[in-house]
């Protein structure tokens, strides 16, 4: 799966999704540590990556773009700040939510559920 993590998780993330298979960049490999979540949604729409954050703002844009392009995956509720233990919840969850986050739902991954909303009918 190509992934592009935000600045609101570790780099570290990515590396360990790297480690695991995945096709990951953080967003600071992308120079975009700075940027807008809406320059980083269009960086991830443009190279077919689904976005990785803690930041339930990347939920609002994706509704916004009734759910054309690439999902999100939100990290919430007393998920461990710890890159290692975020990245093995990200890991053991990813491969069952795969099609669903190709075609831009989102995902959100709590350490006790997964909760999908499939994209939205435009």
């Amino acid at each position: 799966m190509r992934i592009l993590v935000d600045n609101a998780l570790s780099p570290r993330v990515a590396d360990e999704l790297k480690r695991a298979g995945h096709d990951a960049v953080h967003v600071r490999e992308r120079g975009l540590q700075a940027a807008s979540d809406q320059q980083i949604f269009a960086c991830a729409a443009t190279e077919g990556r689904v976005v990785v954050s803690a930041d339930t703002d990347f939920g609002l844009l994706l509704s916004q773009r009734r759910g054309s392009g690439p999902g999100v995956v939100l990290l919430r509720r007393h998920a461990s700040r710890r890159p290692e233990s975020q990245a093995a919840l990200l890991v053991a969850q990813l491969p069952a939510l795969r099609e669903e986050l190709e075609l831009g739902a989102i995902a959100v991954i709590e350490p006790s559920r997964v909760r999908v909303r499939g994209p939205a009918k435009g």
